[in-house]
């Protein structure tokens, strides 16, 4: 197949350290790749692939600096881009939410879009203008049946097991890690009052975004004392599995409805399990009791800090390997191009619906 994959411009593919979409979009196109397709990855120049590369612009966007509404000039001559070469392609898949939904008439080439990010008021009214275009959500919470959008499947983001080492106990002395944006949503404060609650040392990384300091000066730093709370920034890929793997446990108390949360899947990889509020994607992720803890209060976590010690890290890594490898999620894409290809209507129809993929 010839296709096409769209991605945001704010990180470069692969991510030199944050950046969810990229690092899926990464291991899509790569695999893609080894399995014999022609892949042609729109993202950032600075990106690192061996599919064709066609730049949006020259570096990442967020490395520059580049901000709302500038970012979305550089968005849209992308798709400009993307959909002048329309007919070069069998599929074109984008992960830019909803950006390219107006530009789908314009050829019968079939377009899918997943949704990497929870709906916000003013995506749903976009989403429902442009209900009928092939939607794939990232796991079953995310999806808003109210809305009446045209979901062809879920498929769960995946990882390479390989990529992390694999830790058969915590190191000494024990310590909680907490890895993700410094935002309100990503629940860093919680897990602050998690580790003093619970009397453990608690290792942080994580980017601080611009519309995210003014949270972070206020309700994160003071707290940072270097000693039971230390903050370490945004870290390497190689430091950040090694802060998971060597920690007893992951932290995830989100406040929002997570729509995947790559975080809970690296965790369990390196063997650590996830103590995670069970929101969003958290019940999709992990196996309550097993690779880590779903809870539904503070309080609820500070009493799985107390039992996590009870949980075999081999089945941590192993329900990684078995339902999130990257092997798997590219399956059940190529299944989404297949069908979507054959469900293709008369060329000159404006617009067709695929029927839901089922598993």
């Amino acid at each position: 197949m010839r296709v096409a994959q769209v991605t945001p411009l704010w990180e470069q593919v692969p991510p030199m350290a944050y950046g969810g979409t990229e690092l899926i979009v990464s291991l899509l196109t790569e695999e893609l790749v080894r399995r014999g397709h022609q892949v042609t990855l729109f993202a950032s120049g600075d990106s690192k692939t061996t599919a064709l590369l066609e730049p949006g612009c020259e570096q990442a966007l967020r490395s520059l600096g580049v901000l709302p509404p500038k970012y979305g000039y550089y968005e849209q001559m992308q798709l400009g881009k993307v959909f002048e070469q329309v007919g070069e392609f069998d599929i074109i898949h984008s992960h830019m939410d909803a950006a390219a939904l107006p530009y789908t008439h314009l050829d019968q080439t079939p377009v899918v879009h997943t949704l990497h990010r929870t709906f916000t008021p003013a995506t749903e009214k976009v989403f429902s203008q442009y209900r009928w275009q092939n939607l794939v959500s990232v796991s079953n919470s995310q999806q808003r049946p109210e809305l009446g959008l045209n979901y062809v499947t879920t498929v769960h983001n995946a990882i390479s097991p390989d990529q992390f080492d694999f830790y058969a106990r915590p190191d000494t002395p024990t310590y909680l890690a907490f890895l993700g944006r410094m935002s309100m949503e990503k629940g860093p404060h919680l897990a602050i009052e998690i580790a003093k609650r619970s009397g453990y040392p608690l290792k942080m990384a994580g980017k601080v975004d611009f519309e995210n300091k003014d949270f972070f000066d206020h309700q994160i730093a003071p707290h940072i004392d270097g000693q039971q709370i230390e903050f370490l920034g945004e870290v390497s890929h190689g430091l950040k599995q090694e802060l998971m793997g060597k920690a007893m446990a992951t932290l995830f108390p989100i406040t929002w409805p997570e729509p995947f949360g790559l975080v809970m899947t690296e965790s369990m990889a390196s063997g650590t399990p996830v103590i995670a509020i069970a929101m969003g994607s958290a019940s999709e992720v992990i196996a309550d009791g097993k690779t880590g803890f779903l809870c539904h209060s503070i309080e609820d976590c500070v009493e799985a800090v107390a039992q996590v010690h009870q949980l075999s890290r081999y089945a941590c890594r192993r329900h990684v390997a078995v339902n999130f490898s990257v092997e798997r999620m590219v399956d059940d894409y190529e299944a989404v191009y297949r069908k979507l290809i054959s469900d293709r209507i008369d060329h000159n129809e404006p617009r067709w619906i695929a029927t839901p993929i089922s598993k």
